[in-house]
Parts: C-alpha cells; structure tokens; sequence
C-alpha cells in the first residue's frame, strides 16, 4: 500500500464509484477503499435478512415474504433518464458492458388527490386527464413549442431568448394554469422547487426535452431505466472498470484516515498502520465529518407489497411525484416502486420507497400522503438521514467530498452533483456527447 497515487476514494457509494470511474479513464492513478467489506456505503443493496436486520435488529424475517437472497433492496433507489447524463457516463466509461437495463413502466404525477400519467409531448397533452378541454389545447401549444425549440435556430425561437427571458414570462405567454405549471416544472422537469420560474426558460425547456427524448426511445410508458438486479451492480461493475484501467479496489480496511500537512493540505490516507500517499482526496461524507456541514434531513419508507399500486395501469416499475404545493409542504415527495420485474424482490412482491426532505421528526406522519397512494402493504420499514453538504475549499485541502443523497427518486441531481466534482478536480468539463446507442442492451431488455 505504500505507493503513490493521482487520487484516492474513500467509500464506494454510486457517486464515488463513478468519479473513480472517470479519473480511472482519464489515465489518472486511483486507489479506492472502503471501511466496509461490501460495496456501496449509503447507497447499497440489501436482501432481505439484512434489510431486516438494519431497520428491525434482528435477522429473521417471516417466510410469507419469500427468499431473502431474491430481495435486492437499494437504500438510495433512483431511477435513470434513458437520454440523461448518467447514462451518458455510463456509455463514457463503457460500464454498459457490465449490466443490462429494463424500461421503468410509468411515469406519473399526484394533482388534486388523484395520479395521472405525466403528459410529455402535445398529443398526450391532449389526451390528459389532468387538464380541461380548453387548457388541453394550450399546454399543447406549449408542448409544440419546445419541441420544435432548437437552440442553434432563431426561427424556432418565436422571438424568445430563453438565455433572458425567465420561464414564468415564457408560461404566461401560453396562459397556462397554476396546476399545469405545477406538474410541468415538478413531474417533467423535475425541479425540486419553484425559483426555476424566475430563472432563464432556457434550463426548464432543456429539461422537458430531455424527458421527451428519453420517453420517445424507448416506447414505453416512462423516461426512465433501471438495471435488472437494481443499483448494487453499478458499484461493482466500475470496479471493475476500474481495474481495466490499473486502479486498485480495497474493501474491509478499517479506518481510512485522511493524513495532512502542516498547511492543511491532504497528502495521503492510513489504514491498518500503512499509508497511501496522494495528491487529491474524494470521499463521501462520512470519511471527513470536520468538513462538511448539515443542510437537511431526508425522510423515507420502505414497503414491501405482494400487487402493484393502485391506479398506475398495473406498472411493475413506476415513479410518482407529488409536487409540494398539492400537499401544502415545503418540498416535494416522491413515489419509487420497482419489482420482480427488475429482479429486486422474488416473485409476486413489489418493493415501493416513499421519500421527501423531512420538515418533522415523524416520518411515519410525514410520509403519509405518499404511503396512502399504495394501497395495502405487507411491510413497511421508516427511516430518517442526515444530509450533509461540503464546507471545505477543496483548493486549499485537496479534499473533495460528496454531497448526501437527496430524496429525489431520479438521478439528476446526483449526476450534477458528481460533474461538478469532476470539473473541479481535474479542472475540465466531461465530454458528454456519446454514441446512445451504445447502450443497446437497454433497448433488447426494454422490449
């Protein structure tokens, strides 16, 4: 252990996994360790003994729920964008050719006490139920326009710059009702709150084109993929890359403590009285506690049912979003089911996650408008985690730390998240314009 390296990871959670993917790429020396002896750290998969065991303390979960090897349960369940940037990454560093993707079913949005499909494109403006006849016609003409909207092309533009002009001013151009705005900004753009509509419409159309593109190329009923066997293979499969590329991949070191300096600056990391020695650090935050700061707390339910939720056209994997306004909060909640269908649970079960940023100490009230959505429930596990956000200037230490996962069910923040870190550690932008198709297995398994 006593060598040099360009970085090391500490822990090997989804975001620290790709980063080390991605430097690993880029031609740079990684070690990478974790205290714990499997892969994933806060977001890692459990079957059902040890699901049991975390949330119930001890391990003998009732045999009417099944097989516990056939549960792979993930504690941060986030489902993929078919055309969003993590699959970009995945493509980037060819971890495709390690895992096979199935289309998510449904997409839908809580309005008014009911779930609706989420409305992506002018003809299923049309056929919503989530709108009036005359309302129908304009969220239609507004679906048209952002579909023909093309950057590099003024006349598509209507005499808009959406560089200036701010969403709110582009919506009220199209008369569009408080409701439609709703699940517009939060079901298809996924904005987690509403300062989006005061800032530049050019973020927003970005994004409903994204989840328009993504739910055209696959057909199905959703923007979404996600791997059969869940998330647990995607740690795993950029160690794997990793090692193609000469990175080394330590599990079970206990300790792992950041070495400084007398200037503060990061120059290596001691486990078990040997020490690695570095010019950059990346962990999560667990590994460096003194530099990061809390900023909130996510509050979550695991439920585990034997049919699919209600009203969501027997989808076997679905996301539901309930924007905050309809529940009168502060932020949003989120919906997550996945099923045997993906390989998650054994057959005839369904696993559905009830998330949101948590504004009181009980989940199990909190979550209530989400949990009420799925209909009877076998098993239901309440959780609550602190959030934390770096405090550090990583110019000064050379530390650079992973934010907390939020409660968001899909991967766009954490995907911005981890580019951040990748331009601020090599002081580049990743190249993101990748052949799609490349992750062809996806389209086989989403048929």
């Amino acid at each position: 252990m006593d060598e040099e390296y360009d970085v090391i990871v500490l822990g090997t959670g989804l975001k620290e996994c790709i980063i080390s993917g991605l430097l690993s790429v880029d031609g740079l020396k990684v070690l990478h360790m974790d205290r714990n002896d499997y892969y994933g750290g806060e977001s890692s998969s459990l079957n059902l003994t040890k699901l049991w065991k975390r949330f119930k303390g001890n391990d003998s979960p009732p045999e009417h729920l099944g097989v516990s090897k056939e549960y792979n349960v993930d504690m941060v369940p986030k489902f993929m964008m078919a055309n969003g940037a993590l699959v970009r990454v995945l493509i980037h560093t060819s971890v495709t050719k390690y895992l096979n993707f199935k289309a998510v079913d449904g997409s839908f949005v809580y309005n008014n006490g009911k779930i609706h499909k989420v409305p992506a494109t002018d003809v299923e403006a049309l056929k919503s139920n989530l709108m009036g006849l005359f309302e129908k016609r304009r969220a239609r003409k507004f679906f048209i326009y952002v579909q023909d909207y093309e950057e590099e092309d003024p006349k598509s533009h209507e005499g808009l710059d959406l560089n200036k002009v701010t969403t709110k001013q582009v919506i009220s151009k199209y008369g569009l009702e408080d409701d439609t705005v709703d699940f517009i900004g939060h079901a298809l753009a996924l904005h987690r709150d509403d300062s989006y509509l005061d800032e530049p419409a050019i973020d927003t159309v970005k994004r409903m084109k994204l989840y328009a593109e993504s739910l055209a190329r696959f057909q199905g009923g959703s923007p979404y993929i996600y791997p059969l066997y869940g998330l647990g293979e995607l740690p795993q499969a950029f160690a794997r890359l990793s090692a193609v590329y000469g990175g080394t991949y330590m599990l079970n070191k206990p300790e792992c403590k950041v070495e400084f300096d007398e200037n503060g600056k990061a120059y290596g990391v001691t486990s078990e009285g040997e020490t690695a020695k570095c010019k950059k650090i990346v962990c999560d935050p667990s590994y460096l506690p003194e530099k990061v700061k809390k900023v909130g707390k996510v509050a979550r339910a695991i439920c585990i049912m034997k049919h699919p939720i209600p009203d969501t056209k027997d989808s076997h994997s679905v996301q539901i979003i309930l924007p905050k306004k309809q529940l009168k909060r502060k932020s949003d909640m989120y919906v997550f089911c996945c099923s045997y269908a993906h390989n998650v649970a054994p057959k005839g079960k369904f696993i559905a996650f009830v998330s949101t940023e948590a504004e009181t100490d009980k989940p199990e009230i909190e979550l209530k408008p989400g949990i009420d959505l799925l209909g009877p429930v076998e098993e239901t596990f309440f959780d609550i985690y602190d959030r934390y956000e770096a405090s550090n200037n990583p110019e000064e230490d050379s530390c650079f730390v992973t934010n907390s996962y939020d409660a968001t069910t899909h991967f766009e923040t954490t995907v911005k998240d981890v580019l951040s870190l990748y331009n601020k550690i090599t002081g580049k932008e990743l190249d993101l314009s990748v052949d799609l198709n490349a992750a062809s297995a996806t389209e086989q398994e989403a048929a």
